[in-house]
């Protein structure tokens, strides 16, 4: 029996001199959870969001709150999403490994390896459920899957394009990856990049039914009509 489908909403493309308003429209279109994009400017070219940042959405909302962490090193940083009042941590499969020879400086993007350090990542999998979090692991769409994981994990986020910025293309070249999921997985499946009404109902099919969207949520006239679009796929 598929799961039913859940809509995070990606705060990237909120209006930030508006957060708490935005929040609440999020809630009234029936959102399930909230999804909060932590960028060093190392990982990914670009810098976003913080604890503090965190620990103020948490005021406005009861809602699940997810840390996305596209980070370096990220295992130093749970304990500080953890106390801000994250419920979900999301780390990169990328930082437990060695780089692919393209992506191995800093300022060398997008960061992918081929094969995981397991017992890195098993850490710090652990440490996010020892601080009471659910634990998901985020692969960039050019890194293989690690199935070896997966029972350490309470969720899997498949990155639909590659991470550092809202409004780009979906690339369907992840849709295996979501398939092989649903064979295999019994716990979250979400995809996050590029979703809207033409490439959402891809990412179902394949397997996928936490659906993280923020350009086209953010940007449609009447928030609800884009959940209740959403949530409606099957």
């Amino acid at each position: 029996m598929n799961k039913p489908i859940e809509i995070s909403a990606s705060i990237l493309s909120a209006d930030y001199g508006n957060l708490a308003h935005d929040i609440k429209r999020c809630e009234d279109a029936g959102v399930a959870r909230f999804h909060i994009d932590c960028m060093d400017g190392h990982f990914v070219p670009n810098l976003t969001i913080g604890p503090v940042i965190v620990e103020a959405v948490r005021k406005h909302t009861k809602l699940p709150l997810e840390a996305h962490l596209m980070i370096e090193h990220p295992g130093e940083y749970i304990e500080s999403y953890a106390k801000a009042g994250i419920d979900i941590i999301q780390i990169q499969a990328e930082c437990y490994g060695q780089r692919k020879v393209s992506c191995r400086q800093w300022d060398q993007w997008p960061k992918e390896i081929d094969n995981v350090d397991v017992a890195a990542l098993r850490s710090d999998l652990k440490k996010i459920r020892g601080a009471g979090k659910k634990a998901f692991v985020v692969f960039n769409p050019g890194t293989p899957l690690s199935e070896e994981i997966l029972d350490d994990c309470d969720g899997v986020l498949i990155m639909s394009v590659n991470p550092g910025f809202a409004g780009q293309k979906f690339m369907p070249e992840v849709l295996p990856k979501l398939m092989r999921l649903k064979e295999i997985f019994k716990g979250d499946i979400a995809v996050d990049g590029g979703i809207n009404a033409q490439t959402a109902p891809m990412a179902v099919r394949a397997g996928a039914h936490v659906l993280i969207t923020a350009s086209y949520l953010f940007g449609a006239p009447n928030l609800s009509d884009v959940t209740k679009s959403l949530k409606s796929l099957t």
